[in-house]
C-alpha cells in the first residue's frame, strides 16, 4: 500500500504538468547547470527542481533500455534515482554531473528489478537482502520487524492516503476515479500497469495514459 502511495506521489511532482505532451524540457548548459548547483548548494529549492526537471530526458532515455511496456513505471523508478543522485552530488566527486546522475538513475532501475525477480520466488526470513551503512547484512526478519520510527511512518501515510482518497473522490469524474485507483491500488488491490489498466476496461494503453495525466494534474492542483 505505501509504495502504492509513493508511486503515486513521484508521479504527480515528476510526470504531470511539465511532460504531459510526450517532451521533456532540454538539458541545460553547462553554464546554467553550474549556477543551479551553486544555488542547490545554498539552499534553493527551486535550483534542485529546475535540475530535477531539466535531467528528466535522461531517465527517459535510460529506463527505455529496460523495457518498454512498463516505460511509465520504470521513468517512476528512475526518477527516485535522479532525485538522489541530484541531491547527493559535488564536483568533488571527479565525473560530470550528468555521468553520475546516470550511474545512479541506472543503478535505482536494477536494483528494483532485481528486488522484483527476487520476491517473485520464495522467499524466506533469514535471506539477506543487503548491508546497511555499518557493513552489517540485514535480513527480511530485519525489515519486517516493527520499530517506532515505521509505526509513525505508516501513520504519516494512512493519513496521506486518506487525503488523497478525499481528493479523488470529491475532484475526478468517475472514469477517472476507476483508473487512478487501479492503477495505484490505494484502496487495497494490487497496482496495475497501465497495459494491463487498458485491458480490465477495454480500451487503448494511449487512452489510458491521457485520461491519468489528466487526473494526475487535477489531484496534484488540490493537493499543493
Amino acid at each position: 500500500m505505501f509504495s502504492a502511495i509513493a508511486t503515486l506521489l513521484r508521479r504527480l511532482f515528476f510526470l504531470t504538468g511539465y511532460f504531459s505532451n510526450g517532451s521533456y524540457p532540454q538539458p541545460l548548459s553547462p553554464e546554467e547547470e553550474a549556477e543551479c548547483l551553486r544555488r542547490f548548494k545554498a539552499g534553493s529549492r527551486a535550483a534542485r527542481d529546475k535540475l530535477i526537471t531539466h535531467n528528466m530526458r535522461l531517465v527517459a532515455h535510460i529506463a527505455k533500455k529496460y523495457g518498454k511496456n512498463d516505460l511509465d513505471d520504470l521513468i517512476s523508478i528512475g526518477s527516485i534515482g535522479l532525485i538522489k543522485g541530484v541531491e547527493s552530488y559535488s564536483p568533488d566527486k571527479g565525473t560530470t554531473l550528468a555521468t553520475y546522475l546516470a550511474r545512479c538513475i541506472e543503478n535505482e532501475i536494477l536494483m528494483t528489478l532485481r528486488s522484483n525477480k527476487r520476491y517473485q520466488n520464495t522467499v524466506y526470513l533469514q535471506n539477506t537482502l543487503g548491508v546497511d551503512n555499518d557493513g552489517n547484512e540485514y535480513t527480511l526478519m530485519d525489515v519486517l520487524a516493527v520499530k517506532e520510527d515505521s509505526v509513525f511512518h505508516q501513520a504519516e501515510m494512512s493519513i496521506l492516503r486518506q487525503n488523497l482518497l478525499k481528493i479523488i473522490r470529491e475532484h475526478l469524474n468517475e472514469r477517472e476515479q476507476k483508473i487512478i485507483l487501479m492503477r495505484y491500488g490505494l484502496e487495497g488491490s494490487t497496482p496495475l500497469t497501465q497495459l494491463q489498466t487498458a485491458k480490465q476496461l477495454g480500451i487503448s494503453r494511449s487512452y489510458i495514459s491521457r485520461i491519468e495525466t489528466r487526473a494526475l494534474e487535477k489531484i496534484k492542483q488540490y493537493l499543493d
